[in-house]
């Protein structure tokens, strides 16, 4: 009989607040008491006009501004919202629901820093972009953060998650694994979409072929 996991640490958090700043009161108390439940290992409290070259150093440019384990949260947040970030901080769905709504609220160059900071992300945005029941903003939105990867040859890691979607039943998955394949120029990925020439799906047989012409010839 194997012993069971002990249980994950509870995350710990940074609050930023100012004085005068209407909804730093609440979020405090809030945050207080996921510390007294035992949902926050430890606070850091921090005021921006006491230390403006911490805020600085993290790009906090209003307040509160909260991180909770990996999580930045700008913003007035309720106790259950923080609560909820505050169980979810090590689990892939919590991550997954973060980059979400990070995508949903328009802070697309906080989720490509949090990607590039947490490099052991990257599958969720693969977990997101595989699943047709990802809202088509947030779909959009990793496609932009995948772009934006293979425009700084940070695709690489993916690239076998990418060639997996190839094989979806769904053409239009097959087409967007196509595509951002197409991009990460290496040549070794034209194997992988040669075959999907003569796919039975018109849309993928056209993405294919564009990715194709992108593509540097294998040595």
């Amino acid at each position: 009989m194997t012993d069971p996991k002990p249980p994950a640490a509870p995350p710990d958090a940074r609050l930023f607040i100012a004085t005068g700043c209407a909804h730093c009161p609440a979020v405090l108390s809030a945050m207080a008491e996921l510390v007294k439940q035992g949902l926050i290992g430890r606070l850091e409290v921090v005021n921006l006009m006491a230390h403006p070259e911490e805020a600085q150093a993290l790009g906090v440019r209003s307040t509160p501004w909260i991180r909770i384990g990996p999580f930045t949260l700008q913003g007035a947040h309720s106790p259950g919202e923080l609560r909820r970030w505050a169980e979810r901080a090590g689990s892939e769905e919590g991550i997954a629901d973060y980059l979400a709504e990070l995508i949903e609220s328009r802070q697309l160059d906080q989720a490509l820093r949090d990607i590039r900071a947490h490099p052991e992300w990257r599958p969720v945005l693969m977990r997101l972009i595989s699943d047709l029941e990802t809202p088509i903003g947030v779909r959009i939105g990793v496609g932009a953060i995948l772009e934006d990867l293979a425009e700084h040859d940070e695709l690489g890691p993916l690239l076998p998650a990418l060639r997996k979607m190839l094989e979806a039943p769904q053409p239009q998955l097959r087409a967007d694994g196509a595509y951002y394949l197409g991009l990460a120029r290496d040549p070794a990925v034209r194997a992988w979409l040669e075959p999907l020439r003569e796919d039975p799906a018109p849309e993928v047989r056209e993405i294919v072929a564009e990715a194709l012409e992108e593509l540097p010839q294998a040595h």
